[in-house]
């Protein structure tokens, strides 16, 4: 199982670079292993992010940026997702990791 973490490394915006700080420190502090996909380095990945979003996850106008979040090739979401999972303490779920810290979560 793969974590495909895709960020943006020439991003102007503060905001963009610390959403994939939080999710790259929370994924390495968890010993999560990951892919960083650097979408501004190579237009096939970005395309292949674009193209696997789903419909209802799009934004009304735009592209999505990053960071976007895939376990293997399967859409997990983006930062805000990834925010709102980790607050409920869900973030495993979310990921769709299998883990014995994921079953965990689900504990009182």
């Amino acid at each position: 199982m793969v974590i495909r973490l895709f960020v943006a490394s020439s991003s102007c915006s503060v905001a963009i670079k610390k959403r994939q700080q939080d999710i790259v420190q929370f994924l390495e502090a968890n010993k999560i292993d990951f892919e960083e996909v650097d979408i501004t380095m190579s237009e096939e990945q970005r395309r292949w992010m674009y193209k696997h979003i789903p419909q209802d996850k799009l934004p009304a106008q735009g592209n999505p940026l990053p960071p976007q979040i895939f376990s293997n090739d399967e859409y997990c979401g983006d930062y805000d997702s990834f925010f709102e999972a980790k607050e409920s303490n869900t973030v495993f779920a979310f990921l769709r990791w299998k883990s014995s810290l994921a079953s965990q979560e689900s504990e009182p």
